[in-house]
């Protein structure tokens, strides 16, 4: 059984981790780690706006350096 997350998965995961500040950040992750058919599926006004949005609270998340 394959328990490597699908596209969208990852994108979400890379989005909500903070890891990624923007979509092409997501976009070059997503390719540098061989996720397949990556223009198809990580497109979309919906798509990218919410990936957008958890990117933006994933870094306002993150702690500042002490």
């Amino acid at each position: 059984m394959n328990s490597r997350p699908t596209t969208l998965e990852r994108a979400y995961e890379l989005a909500r981790s903070g890891e990624c500040a923007t979509v092409s950040d997501i976009r070059d992750r997503l390719k540098r780690e061989r996720f397949e058919s990556i223009a198809g599926q990580v497109s979309g006004r919906t798509l990218t706006e919410e990936l957008r949005r958890l990117c933006r609270e994933a870094t306002m998340e993150t702690p500042a350096a002490e």
